[in-house]
This record gives C-alpha cells, structure tokens and sequence, in this order.
C-alpha cells in the first residue's frame, strides 16, 4: 500500500514539517514546499493527499497567505477543502553559525542582520525590543529557511529566529532558548484534502491521525464537536446585509469562533468574509454546514462551503 503523502511549507525543519511529522507520524511521505499556494496546488491537483498549512499563532492571529488562499478570488483551487486541524505549540530559539559565540554569551551586539518568517516577529517581541533594536530585519518563507541561511553564511555575523529541531537539522548553536513573548505560543495548522480524491476520502484525516499518534490528550471530550468554515461575499447596496449572513448562523445553532475578511481581489473595497464555526451539539456538522450554505447563498454572493472537521482544542477548563 502506497504511503499518505503529505505536503508542508518547507524547507525541511520548519514549524510546519513539525505538525506534519506529529499530525501523520513518521511513516507518512511528508514533501515540503516552497511556499503557500504550492501546497494549495499540490491538492488541487492531487499531487499528494493532504497538506498542512499554518492558520493563526495564538499570538500574532491569521495567517494571511493560508486566509488569501482560502478566499480564492481566481477559484483556483475548487476541489480543497478543510478536513482537520493541528495544534503545534511553538517555541522560538535566536541561532548562529556554529563557534561564531563563546558558550553562554549575552552579548548580542555584533550581530547585524536576523532572519526569519514574518509571523514570528510578532511572537517574539519582547526579546527582540531588549537586544536588537534598530537591526535589520529579513522577512524570508519560513522560520527554517532562516536558519538555512545563516548556516550557509560566512561573512556575516547573522542570526535566524527558529525551532530547536531547525537549529539540529542545520547544525547551528541555540544562544537563546524560549524567547517568544507567551510561553503557551501556539499556532493551528490545517490540514488540506481536495474533494475528488479517492484516497483522502477512503482514508480520513481522522482516521490516519488516530493510527499514527499516541493516545490522545485525556481533556478532550470523547464525544467531539465539529468546526466549519465557510466563504461568502456581502451585497454592498444591502443595508444591513453583513447582519443577515450572520443571524443565519444563528439560526442553525451555528457558534461563531471567528471571521476574517479579505479583499475580494475583484473590485476595490469589496470583501471576502470567512466565517468558522462550531457546531453547539454533536450532530453532524457537514448537515448542518450545508443548511447554512443553502440559506446563505439567498442573502451572500459567491458563498462558498469549505469544509468541516472535528475540533481538537484541548479543553483548559477556564
């Protein structure tokens, strides 16, 4: 039998080949890419079976590029749905070229250039504010690309912001361990199948999850919700219209856990509203989803269903 294939935001080492790895276990054929609609692509065009792609850092809120692509202003990407989601908890390491630093060192003075994904900027700024003001910043793909660089640099006394399973991978020195500003840092992944496939169909995200982890954390309900996300457009000569799309969710015992808008990319100041939501019970949420999308379409333009899965928020009890 052919392994679940599996694509991720490379390069090899980064946060995300992180949630593939502890997602789908090590026997899944996990292949990075170089950037976000790659992966859409990759599903799209059934090149693998799933991907998993950063949603939102606890932290520093959405991802743009997952939230951009989602919306689809050019219906690139037809057949990908949601079908699961991850929750990797990040912790972000300041790296160097092996031997550029005596053991233990403090004195970050002499480094002039740091690297790392935009996201983690935000994650981290405490530590940043403290010892490299007024350094210069490079935004690079992902976190480990970062490291890669620094790896391969020899004339600059450079710096990248990434895990400590980059800083293995890449052979540099951890000077700082646990610098991001909110120790419980965390960001949801989610995972991406396209709707025509056999295989992704047969052998559900949930299913493969439960195969290939340990047994699951023991505050989570047995008996699980379900969340949707769904995409539509507001009518801008409605008044109004933004409240009715949302009254519908009500209507169907829809819990509101959060909505994004993006520009439509179709005409200036138009928007794409992403709405995720949570079943109240635990009945089938693709039904219910479905319901909502039927109503939906009577008062939104361009609505669009994108998926339902099981909720894996680790319940705190607060």
């Amino acid at each position: 039998m052919a392994l679940t294939s599996v694509t991720f935001l490379g390069p090899q080492a980064s946060f995300s080949h992180q949630a593939a790895v502890e997602a789908f276990g090590t026997s899944a054929e996990l292949i990075p890419r170089p950037s976000f609609s790659d992966a859409f692509a990759a599903v799209q065009n059934q090149d693998v079976d799933y991907a998993i792609v950063p949603f939102e850092n606890s932290t520093n809120g959405s991802v743009l590029q997952t939230l951009d692509l989602l919306a689809d202003a050019d219906a690139a990407y037809k057949d990908v749905q949601v079908c699961g989601e991850h929750y990797l908890t990040v912790h972000h390491c300041l790296l160097a070229r092996k031997g550029i630093f005596a053991s233990g060192e403090q004195d970050y003075s002499s480094i002039t250039k740091l690297y790392t994904h935009p996201q983690a900027w935000g994650q981290c700024e405490n530590f940043l504010g403290e010892h490299f003001k007024g350094v210069e910043r490079q935004d690079v793909s992902s976190t480990s690309k970062g490291a890669e660089i620094v790896s391969k640099e020899t004339t600059e006394r450079s710096a990248a912001i990434a895990s400590r399973f980059a800083a293995e991978y890449h052979g540099l020195d951890i000077l700082a361990e646990n610098i991001e500003d909110n120790s419980n840092n965390t960001t949801r992944f989610l995972v991406l199948r396209n709707t025509k496939s056999e295989r992704s169909s047969r052998d559900s995200f949930e299913h493969i999850k439960a195969q290939n982890r340990q047994e699951p954390p023991t505050n989570i309900p047995a008996a699980k919700k379900n969340k949707n996300l769904i995409s539509f457009m507001v009518r801008e000569d409605t008044p109004g219209a933004l409240a009715d799309a949302l009254l519908i969710f009500k209507s169907h015992g829809m819990n509101l856990t959060s909505i994004n808008s993006r520009p439509s990319q179709k005409a200036a100041w138009h928007y794409v509203f992403l709405v995720e939501c949570q079943t109240t019970t635990t009945d089938d949420g693709q039904e219910i989803a479905t319901g909502v999308v039927a109503d939906l379409q009577q008062v939104t333009e361009a609505c669009r269903y994108l998926g339902t899965w099981t909720d894996q928020l680790v319940s705190t009890g607060n």
